[in-house]
């Protein structure tokens, strides 16, 4: 049986987080964590597991350090590679054949905008579009939706779902995207 929905405003603050922090930690945002706690709002299933996972996960460290919690900023790769979306298909294949990538970010003015990767790029070709011709084509014409972007502190634990429907999640301090975590990244918990 699921906790009831008082618990998360009393668990966040038995924790000392405010909303935006659980908000980061879980992956969702703050304003469905402030209409769940004023009750304006039933959430989904999947929010309300996010939410208690979060909080589940926010265990005190013990001193061999086996308990704590493992953080995106720890194991996300710096340096994203990304593409805007101004620039041509076949730039975005070059980048992701020579680096060995599946899938780009797009990014506007630091801010994730959408995704291209090479599905995207086959899936077009099966619909009967030319080749060459959508090699030609701008990046913003074919994109897929953006990404998944989470706080560096966001705790491994509340990644799992998001990497589940996700190729890969951006990682940001603030307002500047800082790294990106994809699935193979999650093995790096296990040491």
């Amino acid at each position: 049986m699921l906790p009831l929905l008082d618990e998360i405003s009393r668990r966040r603050k038995e924790a000392g987080l405010t909303q935006s922090k659980l908000a980061g930690i879980a992956g969702v945002s703050q304003s469905i964590i402030a209409k769940i706690e004023s009750g304006s709002v039933d959430p989904s299933y999947s929010i309300v597991r996010k939410l208690f996972s979060a909080l589940d996960s926010l265990k005190t460290g013990s001193a061999s350090g086996e308990d704590r919690v493992r953080r995106a900023g720890e194991l996300m790769s710096r340096g994203v590679v990304w593409v805007g979306k101004n620039q041509l298909v076949r730039d975005a294949v070059t980048v992701m054949r020579r680096r060995g990538y599946s899938q780009l970010p797009v990014l506007e003015a630091g801010r994730s905008i959408g995704s291209v990767g090479e599905k995207t790029v086959l899936d077009k070709a099966s619909e009967g579009e030319n080749l060459q011709e959508l090699f030609r084509r701008k990046v913003g014409d074919v994109m897929e939706p953006p990404l998944p972007v989470v706080n560096e502190d966001t705790s491994v634990d509340a990644l799992y779902g998001l990497l589940q429907e996700n190729y890969a999640v951006l990682v940001s301090r603030g307002d500047e995207i800082v790294g990106i975590l994809a699935k193979s990244d999650l093995l790096k918990t296990r040491r």
